[in-house]
Order: structure tokens, then sequence, then C-alpha cells
């Protein structure tokens, strides 16, 4: 190669460096149309570069764009199999898709190379869930709960599963363990209200229902919520079905 070449080769890389750099930075600033524009303009200086289309698959999903997104991490994962951050982001994508069978494969991946990633383990566990393989669900949840006690997604996702199964009372004890690591985690006072609503203590029941209105008025099911409070002051319609979850 003569120097003329050489030069352009620096040349080039040094650009590719700027655009990437300052694509990178309009992505953290929530920017991603202009964003897009230069992760485009650096690809075309270096098709190889995987950590460009990974900036770039991001911007994408960002942008509601989850087909082309998944495209666009595919490319990243091809050129390297070894970014976590590629594998997790293709997941998501994934899961937004309702493919939970490629969400599974991603995720397991992401997690090889992050074995301690808790965000990973959580949606590998959605995944499994979206599958309708949720026992394995369960399993995921619970040796989240075991390995990181303050994971609280893991136990309202187990609580979840079992009150679909009408676990009630074990569900309310992951609840209520979920409260005790976030007390501020006031939207699962309804989930706590109806598990207490199923077990029949209709008291402590309108009290947690209570205490979702009062923390949530906004909540889309406050005014269903306030229907049941109302029929589980008359005791004769306190077995009428019911459903908030």
């Amino acid at each position: 190669m003569n120097k003329t070449k050489i030069m352009a080769a620096i040349t080039n890389s040094k650009k590719e460096d700027e655009l990437f750099a300052q694509a990178e930075s309009l992505r953290i600033k929530a920017k991603y149309k202009e964003a897009v524009s230069l992760y485009l303009n650096a690809a075309i200086i270096d098709r190889n570069n995987a950590k460009i289309y990974l900036g770039l698959g991001i911007c994408y999903k960002k942008q509601g764009k989850t087909l082309k997104a998944i495209e666009t991490l595919e490319k990243a994962a091809l050129l390297d199999n070894n970014i976590f951050e590629t594998f997790f982001e293709l997941g998501c994508c994934h899961l937004t898709e309702e493919n939970p069978c490629c969400a599974i494969k991603c995720f397991v991946q992401a997690i090889r190379l992050k074995p301690e990633n808790n965000d990973a383990i959580y949606h590998l566990g959605l995944s499994h869930e979206m599958a309708q393989e949720e026992e394995m669900a369960m399993m995921i949840y619970q040796k989240l709960i075991e390995n990181s006690p303050k994971y609280i997604n893991a136990y309202i996702r187990k609580a979840k599963l079992l009150m679909k199964s009408e676990l009630y009372r074990q569900a309310l004890g992951l609840l209520n363990s979920a409260v005790k690591i976030n007390p501020n985690y006031t939207k699962i006072y309804s989930a706590m209200g109806y598990c207490l609503d199923k077990l029949g203590k209709t008291q402590d029941a309108k009290r947690y229902y209570r205490k979702f209105i009062k923390a949530q008025p906004d909540a889309t099911n406050v005014t269903e919520i306030k229907n049941r409070i109302e029929k589980l002051k008359t005791p004769k319609h306190a077995n009428l079905k019911f459903s908030i979850v």
C-alpha cells in the first residue's frame, strides 16, 4: 500500500471514529433520528464494525421500527457474537414481535456473555412465559429471587403466575416481600387486595384496594376496584366473580 492509500485509510478511520462518537452521543440524548444518519454514514466507511450496527439497531428499536432493528442487530451479531448488548436488545425486539423462540435464543446467548445480568435472566423468564412454558418461567424467577433477593420484578412475575394458578396465598407472600423491598411500589396494592379478596379476607382486601386507589388514582382499573369495594360491603355480593389481573 502506497503512502497516499495509507493516508486515506487513516483519514477514513478518523472520520468513522468521529461519526460514531457523535452518533453515540446523540443516541444517549434520545435524538434517535439524527443518530441514525450519523451511524449510516459511519457504516459507509466501515461495514464491518459491529458496534455501529448495534447503535443503529437500538435507535431503530427506540423509534418503534422493530423489524428494521432486528435486521440491523442481526448484522451486528454476525460481525461480533461476543457483545452482550447486541443479543439483549435483539431478544427484546423479538419479544416485542411476539417471537419467544428467537427471544429465548438471544437471551441465552446474552446470559452466556454476562451470567450475572439479572435483566437478561428476567427477560428469559418473560420469553418462556410468552412461549407458554410457565413452569420454566417460574423456575427462572425463583432462581432470580434466590440469587438476587432485591430484584423486585422476579417476585411480581412469579406472583402473577401463582395467581393465574389460583395459588393466592403463595402469591400474596411474594407480593408482601416485594413491598418490603420497595415500599413505594404501590402499583401492586391492587394485586395484594385481589389475593386477599380471593382468600376471603374482606376487610384486608378493601384496605389494600383503597390504598391502591389513593396511590394510583389514574390507574385504568380504579373504577372496577371501586365497584368491587362497594360489592364487598354487601356480604351476599362478596362472592361474585371478579378479576383485576
